[in-house]
């Protein structure tokens, strides 16, 4: 094992040493570091308290999460459990570990809500809460501490860029005709998946090792066959993304959607944005053919691309029709 990897071990078995009482805390945090958990709690936000920081959260996300899933393909490092028979595997992921999804996610999308609140309390809860987030991922032996280092770096610098560009960029973007404005959502989008094809089609000739994949099979003899090279979660970061951002400026040259509203009419518009996700995300994907082939890729994009249009204009448009907003 290379040295960059091995000298995390020690401190994963040690964290591990700590108990089995930590299992079920730890699969909690990192279950608020999984996307599935930011894709729930970004549309209530919208839908329900502020249209502007839900948006933000999806969007620096769904970029993050792009970006993430293309440096896991350019690295093609292990996860601890494939690679080492000290680490106990309390957790099945079949992706590359470097960097860490949660913990770079975290940084991002829970730093954005932080500077957003701005204020001391708030920074030290978030700030706990991405902590919690990237140690639960070394204590399910998922992670390398080099992948949680890794993840916060990019995270960082992700959570820098926004800060620093999204105001100016947003004032240049609405004062550009409609047509621009859409356009630059599908530039972001397509550019970050051509960025992330190019890349899997450069590796795709890497040869995952057997040693590895013997070991994911032996911890996890239920689950589906390790296959970190599949480029699914680029076609669907990026989807969603794009449908997300056109969502956006189409929800702000509309102006007619406000979260505001007693709390059962907000828990109206929560259960009926959600059934819409549902119907969305399962009926298109029964259309989709499985596998990884180009027409099943291509569908998948459409797919999440329509999950996130709905999420940030469709299901908003719908509840001001339906006197719900």
């Amino acid at each position: 094992m290379e040295a960059w990897l091995a000298w995390g071990i020690p401190l994963i078995v040690g964290l591990q040493a700590l108990g089995d009482w930590l299992f079920v805390p730890m699969r909690f945090f990192s279950l608020l570091g999984s996307e599935a958990f930011y894709l729930l709690i970004m549309p209530s936000v919208l839908w329900c308290l502020d249209p502007g920081i839900g948006l933000r959260m999806g969007l620096v996300l769904l970029t993050s999460a792009s970006i993430n899933n293309i440096l896991k393909l350019t690295f093609g490092w292990p996860r601890p459990y494939w690679v080492s028979d000290q680490v106990r595997a309390l957790a099945h992921e079949g992706s590359f570990g470097m960097p860490s999804g949660h913990a770079q996610n975290a940084l991002a999308v829970w730093g954005i809500l932080a500077l957003q609140r701005r204020r001391m309390a708030w920074g030290i809860l978030l700030g706990a809460l991405i902590l919690a987030i990237s140690l639960s991922r070394l204590y399910l032996g998922v992670h390398f501490p080099s992948d949680v280092i890794g993840g916060w770096l990019v995270g960082a610098i992700v959570l820098l860029v926004v800060t620093l560009l999204e105001r100016p960029f947003e004032a240049w973007l609405f004062r550009q005709p409609p047509g621009l404005q859409l356009l630059s959502p599908m530039i972001l989008s397509l550019g970050l998946l051509a960025a992330g094809l190019l890349v899997a089609d450069r590796t795709a000739e890497r040869i995952v090792p057997g040693e590895w994949t013997a070991a994911a099979a032996a911890a996890f003899p239920d689950e589906a066959t390790i296959d970190p090279k599949n480029p699914s979660g680029i076609v669907s970061a990026s989807g969603s993304l794009l449908g997300l951002g056109v969502g956006a400026v189409l929800l702000r040259r509309w102006g007619r959607f406000r979260a505001a509203g007693p709390v059962g009419q907000r828990l109206l518009r929560l259960i009926a944005g959600l059934a819409g996700i549902m119907i969305l995300y399962y009926g298109l994907g029964a259309l989709r053919p499985h596998g990884v082939g180009d027409l099943s890729q291509a569908l998948r994009f459409v797919n999440y691309a329509a999950v996130g249009l709905w999420i940030a204009f469709g299901a908003p448009w719908a509840f001001v029709r339906l006197k719900l907003a």
